[in-house]
């Protein structure tokens, strides 16, 4: 499989496109320039088949509707935060410059640590919550991908000064869910560069010593 990333919108998210050989695509947070992402799927002769949040902050599903509708997919977010695509308060786009975010709700929520599988594609999803309450973090064993939305970065970890963070239990969710996969696995954050969690455990300023 091969993964892109292309990094959206004015905070920068990382967006990401997980394709097969067949050239099916699974499409992470669409934060924002929902043209530049069709354009990029586009030229890559790719077909998606479902877009995975890993939560519903408004900078990782600005372009959720876009998408969802020009390609006809279904899009998934953790039922705690069912109501946040309809409310700018929860997903915190009235907070910051621009129109408030309102969207259509999720197609499929999902409510407990499974197997999530999307035609070929085969994901664990893991419950990490503490940067918001229903933080996904979803991991692809076979490739060693983990797709980590704003739990855990290079070299820092989610923020939770914002409603429904909780610094306490951020920690617990990575040190629990994520720094017991594999040490080579690769880390695909919501925002900044690449990492392993190998690389986080080592040298993470805010991990070592907790």
């Amino acid at each position: 499989m091969k993964w892109y990333q292309l990094s959206l919108g004015p905070i920068q998210t990382n967006c990401y496109i997980l394709s097969n050989d067949a050239k099916e695509c699974i499409i992470f947070d669409p934060g924002a320039e929902a043209a530049k992402l069709i354009q990029y799927v586009q030229t890559k002769k790719l077909k998606p088949l479902a877009v995975l949040l890993t939560h519903a902050h408004f900078d990782h599903i600005g372009a959720l509707d876009e998408i969802r509708d020009f390609f006809k997919i279904p899009a998934y977010l953790h039922e705690k935060e069912a109501k946040w695509l309809l409310d700018p308060a929860l997903n915190g786009s009235q907070l910051f410059p621009g129109e408030p975010i309102r969207l259509k709700p999720a197609d499929h929520l999902l409510a407990v640590e499974t197997e999530l599988a999307i035609g070929s594609f085969s994901f664990k999803l893991f419950e990490t919550p503490g940067h918001s309450p229903g933080s996904i973090s979803y991991y692809l064993a076979e490739e060693g991908l983990l797709f980590s939305g704003d739990v855990l970065f290079q070299q820092s970890i989610g923020r939770t000064d914002l409603p429904g963070g909780n610094e306490e239990q951020l920690m617990k969710s990575i040190h629990e869910k994520l720094l017991t996969l594999p040490e080579d696995t690769i880390v695909l954050s919501g925002h900044g560069a690449v990492t392993t969690i190998i690389d986080e455990m080592e040298s993470n300023p805010f991990l070592n010593g907790f």
